[in-house]
C-alpha cells in the first residue's frame, strides 16, 4: 500500500485572498470559527447545500449564522468521492454574502464560471 492509499483521498480547501480578507473584516477572532466549518469539509466534502452546477462544477453553500459561504468543487470528482474511488479534490471557497444577498452572489458567481470558468476565481 503506498502512501496516498495509506492517508486516503486528499482534500484541498482554497480560500481565495479577497475572501479571507473579507471574513477577518467581518469577524475578527470569530474567524477561526468560520475557517474551522470550512474545514470540515476535509472529513465530509458532500456537506453543504447544492445551489446549481456550471458544466461539471458544483456550487455549494455553507451557514455561519446570518452569513452563506460559497465554494465550488468539481461535482463528477464527488461522485466518485461518495463511492469511495477518488485520489484528489478541491474545494475553492470563493464568496460570501448575507442571506438577502444570496441569490445575487449566486448569479455572480455563476456568471464567472460560464464566462471565464474556475480560473475567474
Amino acid at each position: 500500500m503506498d502512501k496516498a492509499e495509506a492517508q486516503g483521498p486528499m482534500i484541498k480547501i482554497i480560500v481565495l485572498h479577497s475572501l479571507r480578507d473579507e471574513i477577518y473584516k467581518t469577524f475578527k477572532k470569530e474567524s477561526l470559527k468560520v475557517y474551522s466549518l470550512m474545514e470540515a469539509l476535509k472529513a465530509n466534502p458532500s456537506k453543504g447545500k447544492v445551489l446549481g452546477h456550471v458544466g461539471s462544477v458544483s456550487i455549494r453553500e455553507l451557514k455561519y449564522e446570518s452569513f452563506r459561504f460559497y465554494f465550488i468543487l468539481d461535482g463528477h470528482r464527488l461522485i466518485l468521492f461518495s463511492k469511495g474511488k477518488i485520489e484528489e479534490l478541491l474545494i475553492r471557497f470563493v464568496k460570501m454574502s448575507k442571506k438577502n444577498h444570496q441569490q445575487k452572489t449566486i448569479d455572480e458567481i455563476k456568471a464567472i464560471l460560464k464566462a471565464v470558468g474556475e480560473g475567474g476565481f
